[in-house]
């Protein structure tokens, strides 16, 4: 059953939304509100909803999904819209004793940003940032042969990008991803996403184009992005696997 917010958090989200004003797009409806999704590909098709009837999409649009979780969103969004699919694999810095939170994002190739704050609040040495920023890396490069099988990423010049992720807690992997795209040659960089926290789009917001998200909620109590799902649970390779192969027979039977 969906949880509606309390007073905190509605003057968060409140202000959020006026503060962003044009530069967000979302689901009045559903602002504020708890498990509003059955699982990722529901969420696909809502957030595929807001886009076509909110957003003008360019016609050089691609769709990239980070994985693991954004990857069944943007199956779903690419099929829907009949937009090209990709993936960039950005990984989160996992605290070690905690591997569902972060203190930052690597990109692809290599560039990170770090919660300055919470590495402090941490105690993380130097030397304790840079075996963390060396594994995620590491990890970025198993999934970069497995998922991509080694291919470069594309020329974006005079191309647009929607970046999907399954949901935006932080917002740290998502903007290293944001960044990343740019400096391909991205030129408009959409973000869709179900679910964001309100502290995380505002972060976001002078880094990208629009932001487009079904679920915006508060993060004033702490944000989690299974939250917003009635079915979560973390994809594995094979998984992620299993909507690439269904991505390509999709295109093929488009041709």
């Amino acid at each position: 059953m969906s949880r509606y917010p309390v007073r905190l958090e509605l003057e968060q989200l409140l202000s959020t939304v006026r503060e962003l004003g044009r530069k967000l797009v979302y689901d009045k409806s559903l602002l504020g509100l708890y498990h509003v999704f059955e699982d990722r590909e529901d969420a696909g098709r809502k957030l595929a909803g807001l886009l076509r009837s909110e957003v003008e999409i360019p016609e050089n649009s691609i769709v990239f999904a980070i994985p693991c979780g954004g990857v069944p969103v943007a199956y779903v969004v690419a099929t829907e819209l009949g937009i090209e699919l990709d993936l960039v694999i950005c990984r989160k810095i996992l605290i070690p004793w905690n591997p569902e939170a972060g203190y930052g994002a690597v990109a692809p190739d290599g560039t990170y940003v770090l919660n300055e704050a919470l590495v402090q609040y941490l105690g993380f040495s130097e030397a304790d940032v840079r075996e963390g920023i060396e594994k995620t890396l590491k990890e970025i490069r198993r999934r970069e042969q497995v998922f991509r099988g080694g291919r470069p990423y594309p020329d974006l010049r005079g191309r647009s990008v929607i970046v999907v992720d399954d949901g935006i807690a932080s917002g740290y992997t998502m903007l290293v991803a944001a960044r990343f795209l740019k400096k391909l040659g991205a030129g408009k960089v959409i973000v869709a996403t179900p679910t964001a926290s309100a502290s995380s789009l505002k972060m976001l917001s002078s880094e990208v184009d629009l932001l487009c998200v079904v679920n915006v909620r508060s993060d004033v109590f702490g944000f989690a992005v299974a939250d917003a799902y009635r079915n979560w649970y973390d994809l594995s390779d094979e998984e992620v696997l299993e909507y690439l192969s269904r991505y390509r027979r999709f295109k093929r039977e488009q041709c």
